[in-house]
């Protein structure tokens, strides 16, 4: 633990498994206070339970479906209510529905994938960005995808919403400058529970011209996430960071 982040309260959406889970456990291993915020209550409060016992931090289970707007409010000011502060937010919830063609995409499940992967970020961000520029001091970090400049038809309604994740980044940039930093972690391909169940074949076409030869560790989402969080990064804001082994360097 470097205890860079000691004295700091995180918010980490969708931190109950996956690059959200790594991402929480970084923070904690910082040094920082953790709430791990999911949909499911149960799977939050077993989260934090086991990053607290690992790392010795203070933790919040936060039971919250980011996709309903009125819920953003109350639940940032749970936190804030526990803690006294909020000084770092993770939007990394989201859901990536496949549709057979885009022709056949329901409206309920476009609505539903605008709302929980950019306007629930975007409520979130406008509540505790007030908050923190109020306070003179903030870092959010939206966790977007390289699907949003590399889109496939499949993926069409989560491509478009998290290019619209990263215009949100931008512009909250702006809105509370100079003492809140706003940045855009994309991802690649990473070994998580969805890609464990990639067949070798896959694997292969996912990994054959990718520089870096391989598949992402979470922990290395994780880690340009904490620096972000971190007075390290201090001049970079509104930035669209690729952390995704060189595939959007190749075309």
């Amino acid at each position: 633990m470097s205890g860079e982040l000691t004295g700091k309260v995180a918010l980490v959406t969708g931190a109950t498994r996956g690059l959200g889970q790594a991402i929480a456990e970084g923070l904690a291993a910082d040094g920082a206070a953790v709430v791990v915020s999911s949909r499911k209550a149960e799977a939050c409060e077993s989260v934090a339970s086991d990053i607290a016992d690992k790392y010795g931090v203070e933790t919040m289970p936060l039971a919250l479906h980011v996709g309903q707007w009125e819920s953003i409010e109350p639940a940032v000011a749970s936190v804030i209510e526990r803690f006294g502060h909020l000084d770092v937010v993770v939007n990394n919830a989201g859901i990536a529905p496949l549709a057979p063609s885009l022709l056949e995409v329901s409206e309920s499940l476009f609505n539903k994938t605008m709302e929980v992967n950019l306007k629930g970020p975007f409520r979130l961000m406008a509540v505790a960005g007030t908050h923190m520029a109020e306070r003179g001091a903030g870092s959010i970090i939206n966790i977007s995808s390289i699907g949003a400049e590399r889109p496939s038809p499949a993926e069409a309604m989560y491509a478009a919403a998290k290019n619209g994740l990263n215009a949100l980044t931008r512009a909250f940039a702006q809105e509370y400058a100079p003492h809140v930093r706003v940045n855009c972690v994309m991802p690649g391909a990473f070994e998580t529970d969805m890609s464990a169940d990639w067949d070798e074949d896959f694997l292969g076409l996912v990994t054959r011209n990718l520089p870096a030869g391989r598949l992402g560790h979470p922990a290395e989402v994780a880690s340009m996430v904490t620096h972000l969080a971190s007075d390290r990064a201090g001049y970079t804001t509104g930035a669209l960071i690729p952390v995704d082994g060189g595939r959007t360097a190749v075309y």
